[in-house]
């Protein structure tokens, strides 16, 4: 398969990933937080702030609020991220008009803590999603990809704290600080499962396997996992004789597979794995500047 046939591929399987991703954010909005009066941050929350005001539609400040947001990330992050960022927008957009229009009542009915609970992991995994596969719903998304950008910020930590001061802002309208309460805990769940879902796709291990048959568990490994290996001298002090030691950089879902090579080819072998923060190159994450 060539280079570009192999874009084409990620790129449908980005866009299918990222339509699932919005498709949750707008059931979570619309089916539980919406029908409980219950406001969390980001654009779609001051929309939803000026609904409950003056019943304007929550897709119609959400898409003029993001025409606007749309030119700082036209300058900042490109134009070829903008163009998905704006069909993600549309996308968004449509689906928060439709399933607004057919959800009238919470879909956990007499339990706004529940809807504040599920509303939060809906639109947690959602926007998890279209962040891990290199989207944006616009918004204040485009600030928080912004802050992560330039101070390392994780997403969801910068998204709770700029979220913060518009989930505060529903006092103004309900005079209720249950409101803000429950909110401040969706805020909370969301950003919790933004990170879940954006470092859980990203998860690493490193082994280190000690076998005198070091040569066959690279060579199958390197064959059957798709995984380079590294091979360091040793010596063991106790029996002061050389070894040789396998290292593996793997993703996390790959370590059953290492586990059962090992196994296979030298049940005696030794072997430790740990799991490991920030694997950078080939294979994994891309080196940021």
């Amino acid at each position: 398969m060539n280079l570009s046939k192999k874009m084409i591929i990620q790129e449908i399987k980005d866009y299918i990933f990222i339509f699932l991703g919005l498709f949750l954010y707008a059931i979570g909005w619309t089916g539980f937080f919406l029908p409980s009066e219950i406001t969390t941050g980001g654009v779609t929350g001051i929309s939803a702030l000026v609904f409950f005001a003056t019943k304007v539609p929550v897709w119609v400040t959400y898409l003029s609020i993001n025409s606007v947001l749309l030119l700082f990330s036209i300058k900042f992050f490109g134009f070829k991220f903008s163009i998905k960022t704006i069909i993600n927008v549309f996308i968004l957009t449509f689906l928060l008009s439709l399933f607004q229009s057919i959800i009238k009542e919470p879909l956990v009915k007499h339990e706004p803590f529940m809807n504040c609970v599920l509303g939060g992991v809906f639109c947690g995994v959602g926007i998890g999603l279209v962040f891990n596969f290199k989207g944006s719903t616009g918004g204040t998304d485009i600030l928080a990809l912004l802050i992560n950008k330039y101070y390392r910020i994780s997403l969801g930590k910068a998204m709770l704290f700029i979220d913060v001061l518009i989930i505060s802002s529903t006092y103004l309208i309900f005079h209720s600080v249950e409101k803000i309460v429950y909110g401040l805990v969706s805020m909370a769940i969301i950003s919790y499962c933004i990170d879940l879902v954006l470092n859980g796709a990203k998860q690493s291990v490193q082994f280190f396997i000690f076998s005198s048959k070091y040569d066959e568990i690279a060579d199958a490994i390197i064959n059957e996992v798709d995984r380079g290996c590294t091979i360091l001298d040793g010596v063991g002090w106790y029996s002061k004789k050389e070894v040789k030691i396998i290292v593996v950089m793997a993703k996390k879902t790959e370590s059953v597979s290492i586990f059962r090579i090992v196994n296979r080819i030298d049940p005696k072998a030794f072997i430790s794995q740990a799991s490991v923060r920030g694997v950078y190159g080939e294979g994994f994450e891309e080196i940021k500047s």
